[in-house]
């Protein structure tokens, strides 16, 4: 029995303004990501990746065509309903770790599900133990390395028990070792908890622990 699609986009298109010019970023983007799949979307700077999972996490508006999550089209009701399907069902991991600096590894991983009204200290705490923060919980963002706060942001990511995990170059400010670290860490949690992972990166080999590489080259897909 095939694992059900839990993320499909149709004809998304996206352009920008710069000046009189209209750049096309996304020019009719077709793309299924079923339940569980662990999804690596790879290319050059410029060419629509980040956009692209902008969209499909309910972020970014399209132009034309729709996206539907769990039989759910986004963008079509109230953004305070996508805001809700986020915060409850999503997960997000960026390349800045937007990590508050006034509050501890433990406060902000509990964001989330203080948002959601549904906190728990004992499962953020939980988190930051599966991400090796045991002892660091209690330090601010100040006082943690670049790989230990993205850590925090795994964990943030994680609190809410989401079904999909969006990460937009989560390696991006490490350098290669501490972002192989972190890569590993996010992918071997999404799959021990059965999750899906979306990830932008320029990097190819980061991508090689995935199920499937799909590369973007101005504004397509060209798998």
């Amino acid at each position: 029995m095939n694992t059900p699609i839990q993320l499909s986009a149709r004809k998304i298109y996206r352009s920008f303004k710069v000046g009189n010019r209209k750049i096309e970023v996304l020019r009719g983007i077709d793309l299924d990501i079923r339940q569980g799949e662990l999804v690596f979307l790879c290319g050059a700077s410029g060419a629509g990746k980040t956009t692209l999972l902008y969209t499909l996490a309910g972020l970014e508006r399209p132009e034309s065509g729709e996206v539907i999550f769990e039989n759910r089209r986004l963008y079509n009701g109230s953004a305070t309903q996508d805001a809700k399907i986020r915060n409850q069902r999503m997960g997000f991991v960026f390349q800045g770790y937007f990590l508050l600096p006034e509050l501890t590894a433990l406060e902000n991983t509990l964001l989330p599900s203080l948002i959601r009204r549904r906190a728990s200290e004992a499962i953020a705490r939980e988190y930051l133990e599966k991400v090796g923060l045991a002892e660091r919980m209690h330090h601010l963002p100040s006082e943690l390395s670049g790989g230990e706060q993205q850590r925090v942001a795994i964990a943030r990511a994680l609190v809410n028990d989401p079904a999909i995990v969006f990460a937009d170059e989560p390696t991006g400010n490490l350098d290669t070792a501490n972002g192989h670290a972190i890569m590993g860490l996010l992918s071997t949690l999404v799959r021990e908890q059965h999750k899906t992972l979306v990830v932008v990166t320029h990097d190819e080999h980061l991508a090689g622990g995935g199920d499937r590489l799909i590369n973007i080259r101005d504004g397509l897909l060209v798998n």
